[in-house]
Parts: C-alpha cells; structure tokens; sequence
C-alpha cells in the first residue's frame, strides 16, 4: 500500500506538503513579470521607474485603472501581452492551488479509510534500522498488517517505496496513536533509538489498549522501567547482535539452521506458534495419540502453559489441553492443516 512520493516538506495534516518546481514557479514568476513589465515600459515608453512598475502592477493585477499615461502601439502591445501572461499565471496558480487542496484531502480520506479498516494490525513506531527490518519481516510473513508511525521525511519515503501504509506523526502523541487505530491493533513495535522516547510511547499505548502486545526496544539499563511501563517483551539489539555472533562462533550450524526458519524470507520451513482451541480435537489427546508427526509432518518443539507458566518438553504420554501453545516447524501447507485442528476448524480425516 504505497503512497505518494514526498520530498522536502513540512507536514500539514496527516500528510506531508511537497515542494515542488510548480510552487517554485508560484514564487518565481510574480517576480519575472514585474520584472519584465516594469523594464518593458521604461524602454518602450521611457517611463521612470516608478511610472513603469505602477503600470505593471496595475495590470497584470487588473484592477481597472486608466493607464498612467497615453500608449503608443507598442505599448499597447506589450500591455496586452503582459495581460495574457498574468492571466495564464493565475489559472495556473489557481490550478495548482485548487488540485494541491483536494487532492491532499483525498489522500487524507483514503489514508484514514485504509487505517479505519485495519484490525488487529501491528504498528511500527519508528522506521530506522531496526523498525525497516521489523517490518520486511512481518510483510514477509504476510500475517498481520503493517502501520508505520513516522515522522522523519526521508524514513517516510523509505516507508512508502517499500510498499508500506504509512502515518505521518509523533508517536508520543496520544492523537496520532489514535489516528493509527491503537484500540483496534494486536501489537505494537517501539522502535526509535531513544530509550525516553520508548518509554513514553509504551506508557500511552499500554493506556489506551490495556490489551496490546507492546514489543519494546530499549537498553539493557531501562528494561526494568520499560516492563513497569507496559511493555510485553523488551528486545536491545545490540544484546541480541552479541549473542547471535557468540551462538555463531560455538554452534555455526544451529545458528545457521535458526536463521532459515526465523529469518530468511526464501525458506521452506517456518517455525510458528498455534493455539489450541476448546473444540479442537487435538484436546484431550496424549501426543502419541494424536501423532502430529507422522500425520502431518510437523514437529512439536515445546508446549507453552500460560496458565501455569511453565513450558513443557513434550513426550507421548503428554496430554495436550485448551490453551496449550505449541511451538511447531513444518512448511506452511503442513502448518496451515495443523492450524485448522487445533483451532477447531477441521479433523482427522478418517475420523
């Protein structure tokens, strides 16, 4: 959902407001033709100056004063010419003016009515280095929808010509994280550099939606305050950097084969994480019983038990229950079957 391009601009509304050459000429052009008429006059007629830039003003102005003094042919016609040329410069402003004002509401009202739409979407504060690539990650996924919060115009541009539906806006504002949906979102990824700044926008957020998943990047320092904040999940970077290249050093192969199935856009296999439903059939189920393996070909890697918080390393004898959080790896057609019985959408064939 890419939008208009933007380029050196000062933001009114929603939307940014271009300089562009045509308001450049806006600029320009009254200056030539005073220019022009005011010269034009003082060599056709032998005018002063100040003769020759009254004449010009009142014409291309054309109020409708008599001339300042008789005219010979000449002059009449350069008059009429400099009359046509400050006729054509108004249609053109006007043009300009006119297309520039509507179009911009409608590309607000298309904006808002894109962003009225979205439900339990994802929104980026921040598109530097870490939130460009949190959002590559999620479109690949194609999962949830992406809403990125920015207000640096050149992130914009980036945000925009990588396809992405983009709010111009301070996410420190209460306004602007209502304008992206906030109520109606599923998570939220604060990703500026500025730990003050993240800081600020978990506790809003946490405020206006007591129920998003608020990922939060931060420094190892404050992640104690981003958790009192609200954040869900705190994640420093620079932690993670140092501890992939150390995971890379030890277990090159491990770390390669996590990086296929969590990172890597052309991969086959994809970890993922599926709830149990109450109707699912899987409910009740030992896993032997079920045996997920042998008929879908997926593997179950862990159980999560959010409501004992404990996490289970699954056997046969382990009895699945409603609520269960399985972490699985399979291809996406194996996931997707998986996904339709434990949400309690299909069963087993030959039951």
């Amino acid at each position: 959902m890419a939008g208009s391009k933007i380029g050196r601009s000062s933001t009114v509304g929603w939307l940014p407001f271009t300089w562009s050459r045509r308001v450049w000429a806006l600029i320009v052009i009254p200056f030539v033709l005073f220019g022009l008429g005011t010269a034009g006059y003082m060599w056709l007629e032998g005018w002063s100056f100040s003769d020759a830039f009254f004449m010009t003003a009142i014409t291309l102005t054309t109020v409708g004063f008599g001339e300042v003094r008789p005219l010979d042919d000449n002059g009449r016609l350069f008059t009429t010419l400099l009359i046509l040329l400050g006729a054509f410069y108004l249609a053109f402003g006007l043009e300009y003016l006119l297309s520039a004002s509507i179009g911009g509401d409608f590309r607000r009202r298309r904006l808002m009515r894109e962003i009225n739409k979205l439900k339990d979407h994802v929104i980026i504060c921040g598109y530097g280095r870490v939130g460009a690539s949190a959002a590559r990650s999620l479109s690949d996924m194609g999962q949830r929808q992406v809403l990125v919060l920015e207000r640096d115009e050149v992130r914009i541009q980036q945000a925009l010509e990588a396809g992405f539906l983009v709010l111009n806006g301070d996410s420190t504002n209460d306004e602007t994280l209502h304008g992206a949906g906030i109520e109606q979102a599923w998570g939220l990824l604060v990703c500026t550099g500025d730990d003050a700044t993240n800081l600020f926008v978990v506790l809003s957020a946490r405020a206006l939606n007591n129920g998003l998943f608020i990922i939060a990047r931060s420094t190892e320092t404050n992640a104690a305050k981003m958790r009192l904040a609200g954040a869900n999940r705190i994640v420093s970077p620079y932690q993670i950097g140092g501890r992939h290249m150390a995971n890379i050093a030890v277990r090159p192969n491990v770390a390669d084969f996590l990086d296929v199935v969590t990172l890597d856009g052309g991969r086959e296999l994809w970890m993922e994480e599926l709830i149990i439903a109450p109707n699912s059939v899987l409910v009740g189920q030992t896993l032997a019983e079920a045996d997920i393996r042998k008929r879908l070909n997926v593997l179950l890697i862990a159980i999560l038990r959010h409501a004992t918080g404990s996490t289970v390393n699954p056997t046969g004898e382990t009895r699945l229950e409603a609520g269960d959080e399985m972490i699985v790896l399979g291809t996406r057609e194996q996931l997707a079957a998986l996904a339709a019985l434990a949400g309690g959408m299909a069963r087993w064939g030959n039951e």
